[in-house]
């Protein structure tokens, strides 16, 4: 094999994988939000911009995402079909952190910059940090526990 059959191996794999991944989450309107997940959202959006809705295909369930600003923050949630609060992703100010999760994302990031930071909360319960960051032109997702230590699989 050649490295030009390579090279386009790998940019017609790149290709079909960003596909199949960006498959799985389709932007949609509020009118095609099921009337469970309809009823959610409006108690959670009270006093929020809603800045977009999007269904998405995990494991074979179907979830619905809502992004919502809020007092200048982001907040998107995860809602399953029967309208239940499954996942909340909402940006906090890195100052407002504790500490040791503060010097832990920082830890983690490297000489990266952190660009923001989200908690995570499944089931009402806080489970993790979620951090973007930027190093050398490039953005990744970090993340620790909400006592700042490693966790054991990603949230």
């Amino acid at each position: 094999m050649t490295i030009t059959h390579l090279v386009a191996g790998v940019f017609v794999s790149t290709a079909l994988f960003a596909t199949i991944a960006t498959a799985q989450e389709t932007k949609i309107n509020r009118s095609d939000l099921p009337a469970a997940v309809e009823k959610t959202v409006a108690a959670q959006s009270q006093g929020a911009t809603v800045h977009g809705f999007s269904r998405e295909k995990e494991n074979g369930q179907t979830f619905y995402e809502a992004e919502l600003m809020i007092s200048g923050h982001s907040k998107d949630i995860l809602i399953s079909a029967n309208g239940a609060v499954v996942e909340v992703e909402e940006q906090v100010e890195m100052g407002s952190l504790p500490a040791a999760v503060r010097d832990s994302l920082q830890a983690k990031a490297g000489k990266g910059r952190v660009l923001k930071v989200e908690s995570v909360t499944k089931d009402g319960k806080l489970v993790a940090y979620e951090a973007q960051v930027m190093t050398d032109g490039k953005r990744s997702e970090i993340q620790v526990g909400p006592d700042g230590k490693p966790l054991g699989h990603e949230e």
